[in-house]
């Protein structure tokens, strides 16, 4: 799985912004056709998505794009459009509010149908989803399942609080309803959804903090996201790049004892030993899983 920190949001119709955002330092980058666009420009806004994934410079990340959601007028033409004004250009595209798993294989249906007749090897779009309902939380699992296209899933906690009727002041963020309750409110949704992601072999990130100048705030939901599992977290403002990908990095501390871990492992195995202590800890199988997770997370400029 390519390691993805940060995915920087941007509206497919500001063609500048779009120029930023692939300049910046943002992991990956997608072009959004749901929230970002008014629903009166978003029929023109298709052909801006299929210029931008043809003619600009994505630095080798994929190239993705946010269609609107199935119960809308808009879905269909948004993947026909796109995809048939960008053929090869597009790697993926990201579906938000998944109820179901029949929500999936309607979209890789209409894809197949799409590759086909664009002469593109079929199955080579992929499919990442947003779980952001109650419906979906529920049926995670078999979302996780639902289609060879998927490759990763997204937490969006706004759309989740007001599907459960959660109060919430700031999305992304600690706010003073959190102080009503005896631990992190997102915790159960939050984990649920990594657990699917992980046994089905998927990505998972988490969703954005709304309030782009609360670094702290943006800080801590990361650090959240991070210890329970997730791989990055989005971005809507550049502003909060550096501090995404700063958090979802290993530290220096936990890559010196990543290091110190394999190599103890590796010679005890070549001694014919199953176990060995380093710095005072005993160290198994689990363990060796762990460090080799967090070296796999150091950024290859770092290696």
């Amino acid at each position: 799985m390519r390691a993805v920190r940060s995915l920087l949001a941007v509206p497919a119709t500001r063609r500048k912004m779009v120029e930023k955002a692939l300049a910046s330092e943002a992991d990956a980058v997608f072009l959004d056709l749901e929230d970002a666009v008014a629903p009166d420009s978003k029929a023109a806004a298709r052909g801006d998505v299929a210029s931008a994934l043809k003619e600009l410079d994505w630095r080798g990340r994929p190239t993705v794009f946010r269609a609107n959601a199935l119960d809308t007028p808009y879905f269909y033409r948004d993947l026909i459009e796109v995809v048939e004004g960008a053929g090869g250009s597009l790697d993926a595209v990201m579906i938000p509010k998944v109820h179901r798993p029949e929500d999936l294989y309607a979209v890789s249906i209409l894809l197949s149908q799409l590759e086909l007749a664009m002469d593109l090897e079929k199955g080579r779009i992929e499919i990442e989803a947003q779980i952001e309902s109650a419906e979906g939380l529920a049926n995670v699992d078999s979302i996780a399942r639902a289609t060879g296209r998927l490759t990763a899933l997204h937490f969006g906690p706004g759309d989740f609080a007001a599907s459960v009727s959660m109060p919430q002041t700031s999305i992304g963020v600690m706010d003073e309803w959190d102080e009503a309750y005896p631990g992190h409110r997102f915790h159960y949704a939050m984990q649920r959804i990594v657990v699917a992601a992980r046994a089905a072999g998927l990505r998972v990130l988490d969703g954005p903090v709304a309030d782009y100048g609360d670094e702290e705030g943006l800080r801590r939901s990361c650090l959240i996201a991070r210890s329970l599992g997730f791989d990055g977290k989005w971005c809507i403002h550049p502003a909060q790049i550096a501090v995404v990908n700063e958090t979802f990095s290993p530290t220096d501390k936990e890559v010196d004892w990543a290091r110190k871990v394999v190599v103890a492992y590796d010679e005890a195995n070549a001694e014919g030993s199953g176990s060995v202590s380093v710095d005072g800890q005993m160290v198994d199988a689990a363990s060796i899983k762990l460090a080799r997770n967090t070296l796999g997370k150091v950024p290859k400029k770092d290696t």
